[in-house]
């Protein structure tokens, strides 16, 4: 078996409007398609982001993210950038907050961590 790559993550969001915003909007997304199932009563969107998909799913009263003390399951998108400095700036001015920047004990490059409107941890990684 060879698997060549991830294809697509999938979230299921609160409210669809304002996740799909901060994604396209503020993080700079593109819309692949974007779909209303009625036989689920909810939404379906795809996104891309270089190699990656990712689909959002706008569900009317999900449970809410286990967050602390981390449950199993996903812990966090993380997103490759060339400065992390800069990229901290850029948020900052679209109202975005990030944790202090600091370096990956492993790698030794900057990370930082901020928060989708649901409270999932997206990384920033240089």
């Amino acid at each position: 078996m060879k698997l060549d790559r991830i294809h697509h993550v999938a979230i299921i969001v609160s409210d669809y409007e304002k996740s799909k915003d901060f994604y396209v909007n503020k993080l700079g997304f593109s819309i692949i398609r974007e779909n209303y199932r009625a036989k689920r009563s909810d939404y379906k969107l795809d996104l891309k982001l270089g190699d990656c998909e990712l689909e959002i799913f706008g569900v009317e009263n999900p449970p809410k993210r286990v967050s602390r003390p981390e449950a199993c399951g996903l812990r966090h998108l993380a997103f490759y950038v060339e400065d992390v400095e800069a990229t901290v700036q850029e948020l900052s001015q679209l109202g975005i907050e990030c944790e202090p920047i600091r370096v990956d004990d492993f790698t030794g490059e900057q990370m930082t961590f901020f928060f989708d409107p649901d409270g999932l941890p997206l990384e920033l990684h240089g």
